[in-house]
C-alpha cells in the first residue's frame, strides 16, 4: 500500500482541508493509498529541507510550497516539472480557471512546477462598528478636525490608528506580524515601499530599496510599534496567523494582512463577526504613492525524490478540482479558482472574496522571481529584525548594510 507524505506549514485551514481532500481521494482512487502529513514552521522547512536539499531525498511525495521558494527549488531540481502531466491529464479548466498571476507564481523559466492551492492577496481589513459609531465619529472630528473615514493614505491611517489605540480597553489601532520569520515582516516592508513608489530591485535586477522611499517605509514601520505605539508590543513576536487572530478577537481596529484572514473574522465565534469590511491598502502621501497589494501563494508540488510521483500528481489534480478548491475555502484557507471566488454561497459567508478576482487580475505586486530570492529574503528579514525588532541599527544603517549584501549576492 503506497503512502504519500506531505510537508507544509501548520495552519488550521490547510490541515483541515487537506485531511478532507486526502480522505476523499483515498475513497475514490483505484490505488490503495494512505497519507501522512508533516506540518512544520516555515523557517524550519527552509532550514532543514530546502537549504540542505533534503526536500528531494525521498522522504516526501507532496510539498505545499510557498511561491517565494519556487524559483529556487525549481532551479535546483528539487521538484518535478508538471507540464507533461498537465498536457496529458490536466485539472478541470486548466489553465483558464486560475488567474495568470497565480499560475505565474507556480512556474519558473516557462515551466510549471506546482498548482495553486491557497492564495489571498494582502488587503485592508477594518471594523465597521468602530468607524460607524456616532460617538466615535463625533470624538474623532473634535480631535482631528475631519470626519472619521476609512484611511486612504498612511498619514490618515496613523491618525485613525492613534485614535483607536486604547490599551486600557484592550484595543489597538492596528496590528502587524513583525516576527522575524522572513515572511510578513519582509512583506510589510515591501508593501510600505511599493505604496510609496519604491522598488526592491530595478529593471536590471540591482537592489533599489536603499532609497528615500525605502527609508520612509522602514521608518514608518518601526515607528508604528515603537514611537507611535499604535501596535501592541508583542507584535514583534507575532506571525501572520497570530496577527489575524488578534484582529478577529476584536483587539485591533484595522490591519493590512492576507485576505484569507477575513475567514477568521467572519466566523460566528469571532468577536468582530458581522462587523468587518475590506478595502484598498493605504498609499503613500507623496505624488508617487499608490494603492498596492502583494500576492504570494502556496502550491502543491511533487518533490523530485518521490517514489510515487504519478500518484502524487493524481492527488494534486484532485486537490485542484472545483469541489476540492471549495473545500479549501470552507475549511478556512483561501481557494484559488475563479469558480470559488465567484461562488455565491462562498461570497455570502466570506465578503472578502468579492475582491480577490479584481486584485489578482489587476496590477498586483509579486516578489522577485529569481532563484536567489530566498537568500535576498533572508537579507531583508535580518534588516527588518535589526531595525524594527532588535532596534540595534538605525534605518539608514540597516538599509545600507542590506543593500550592500544584496548587491554582493546578485552580482
Amino acid at each position: 500500500m503506497p503512502t504519500l507524505r506531505l510537508v507544509g506549514r501548520p495552519f488550521e485551514g490547510f490541515e483541515n482541508a487537506l485531511k478532507r481532500q486526502m480522505d476523499a481521494f483515498a475513497e475514490t482512487t483505484d490505488a490503495d493509498v494512505t497519507f501522512e502529513r508533516d506540518h512544520r514552521p516555515l523557517p524550519e522547512i527552509h532550514e532543514d529541507l530546502l537549504a540542505t536539499g533534503d526536500i528531494a531525498d525521498g522522504t516526501y511525495d507532496l510539498f505545499l510550497c510557498l511561491s517565494d521558494w519556487l524559483p529556487m527549488v525549481a532551479e535546483a531540481g528539487y521538484v518535478h516539472p508538471l507540464d507533461g502531466y498537465l498536457s496529458r491529464d490536466p485539472p478541470d479548466d486548466w489553465p483558464d480557471g486560475w488567474a495568470e498571476s497565480l499560475r505565474d507564481l507556480m512556474a519558473y523559466d516557462g515551466t510549471t512546477y506546482g498548482i495553486p492551492y491557497h492564495d489571498g492577496p494582502e488587503i485592508f481589513h477594518y471594523r465597521e462598528d468602530c468607524f460607524e459609531d456616532v460617538a466615535e465619529q463625533r470624538a474623532f472630528r473634535e480631535a482631528y478636525g475631519r470626519p472619521l473615514s476609512v484611511p486612504r493614505t498612511w498619514d490618515e491611517f496613523l491618525e485613525v490608528a492613534d485614535f483607536f489605540t486604547r490599551p486600557e480597553e484592550d484595543l489597538w489601532g492596528t496590528v502587524v506580524a513583525a516576527k522575524p520569520d522572513g515572511h510578513n515582516d519582509v512583506y510589510d516592508f515591501a508593501i510600505q515601499l511599493w505604496s510609496r513608489g519604491g522598488r526592491l530591485l530595478d529593471d536590471d535586477g540591482t537592489p533599489a530599496f536603499d532609497s528615500p522611499e525605502g527609508r520612509e517605509a522602514l521608518q514608518y514601520y518601526h515607528d508604528l510599534i515603537h514611537d507611535h505605539e499604535v501596535v501592541p508590543s508583542e507584535a514583534v513576536e507575532m506571525e501572520s496567523v497570530e496577527a489575524g487572530q488578534f484582529y478577529a478577537d476584536g483587539k485591533a481596529a484595522m490591519m493590512w494582512n492576507w485576505s484569507g484572514f477575513g475567514a477568521m473574522a467572519e466566523r460566528p465565534d469571532s468577536a468582530v463577526f458581522g462587523h468587518t469590511n475590506y478595502g484598498l491598502i493605504p498609499r503613500g502621501d507623496a505624488p508617487d504613492g499608490e494603492h498596492t497589494s502583494l500576492t504570494v501563494c502556496y502550491g502543491l508540488t511533487v518533490p523530485a525524490g518521490s517514489d510515487h510521483p504519478d500518484l502524487a500528481y493524481d492527488f494534486v489534480r484532485h486537490a485542484a478540482s472545483p469541489e476540492s478548491d471549495r473545500i479549501t475555502t470552507l475549511e478556512g484557507a483561501s481557494g484559488t479558482r475563479f469558480s470559488t471566488w465567484r461562488d455565491r454561497e462562498i461570497r455570502r459567508s466570506n465578503q472578502f472574496y468579492s475582491m480577490l478576482e479584481a486584485v489578482n487580475t489587476g496590477p498586483v505586486n509579486t516578489l522577485p522571481q529569481i532563484p536567489a530570492y530566498t537568500e535576498l529574503n533572508e537579507i531583508l528579514n535580518e534588516m527588518v529584525d535589526a531595525v524594527v525588532v532588535e532596534q540595534s541599527k538605525s534605518v539608514e544603517a540597516g538599509l545600507a548594510d542590506a543593500a550592500d549584501r544584496a548587491s554582493d549576492l546578485l552580482d
